[in-house]
């Protein structure tokens, strides 16, 4: 039981040089509780994680970072992730209309 709640889905680095993870339980999590719309979408989170268009700093957390990638004008894919030193987890991911406030870091 333990190893299927730590069992890795994928693991990415980012452009800031830090790994982000999910595991197949938490990614249940975002997709049947969260975020529902996201089921299927792993290839569209792994692609937002390694190759954004901007990543913002959270404004209410110095360690989250919001990771966001075009998809047609005026959507994107949101991926947020907690940094831990070089390794981080997936927070949780969901489509949006709206990129948040928050300093922008990535690029710079």
């Amino acid at each position: 039981m333990i190893d299927d709640i730590r069992k890795m889905l994928f693991e990415v680095l980012t452009p800031l040089g830090f790994r982000v993870h999910v595991t197949c339980a938490y990614w249940e999590l975002i997709t049947t509780v969260k975020h529902p719309v996201m089921v299927g979408r792993e290839a569209d989170v792994q692609a937002t994680l390694s190759n954004p268009d901007e990543i913002r700093l959270s404004r209410s957390d110095p360690q989250v970072y919001l990771f966001y990638k075009l998809e047609r004008m005026g959507q994107w894919v949101c991926a947020v992730a907690r940094r831990l030193d070089s390794d981080g987890f997936l927070i949780t991911t969901y489509p949006t209309n709206v990129i948040k406030e928050g300093e922008r870091i990535w690029p710079k």
